[in-house]
């Protein structure tokens, strides 16, 4: 893929709908890769005011998106298993960062690490994508 493949999605990606609601960035896609981010808000906190793991998650989906879709072929969730580390706090900045483990013709595996703006560890996740073979309809347009 080339590098207006990646910002292409990057551009879709801040497009999306739930992430601008969310108010999540992203901020590079390469090959098997992507890197994204938000700030915790008010609006992100659970019943203890702490934020939402439900939040968390969304981030780190948005990093899985975006790499699992970077080789221009639509890749779709299988399954994602995350574990929190640590709870960062409201007005914090979040990066996912999304790595691709493996590929095949069929599925791709992915390690997403979440990190607090000082580097702490928050979240690790494990990810499987279905590869399909359909190209990616908005990367064909000219």
């Amino acid at each position: 893929m080339n590098e207006k493949v990646f910002q292409t999605l990057r551009r879709r990606g801040e497009d999306e709908p739930f992430a601008r609601h969310l108010g999540i960035r992203v901020l590079e896609v390469g090959k098997g890769y992507a890197l994204v981010e938000m700030r915790l808000e008010p609006h992100n906190a659970n019943i203890f005011g702490r934020p939402h793991g439900g939040a968390i998650f969304s981030l780190v989906d948005e990093a899985f998106e975006m790499a699992g879709n970077s080789h221009g072929t639509v890749a779709v969730a299988l399954n994602m298993n995350i574990t929190y580390i640590a709870s960062p706090s409201l007005g914090a900045v979040l990066q996912a960062e999304a790595r691709e483990q493996s590929r095949s013709r069929r599925t791709a595996a992915y390690e997403i690490r979440v990190r607090e703006d000082q580097g702490r560890l928050i979240a690790i996740c494990q990810a499987l994508v279905y590869r399909k073979d359909d190209k990616i309809s908005f990367l064909e347009q000219p």
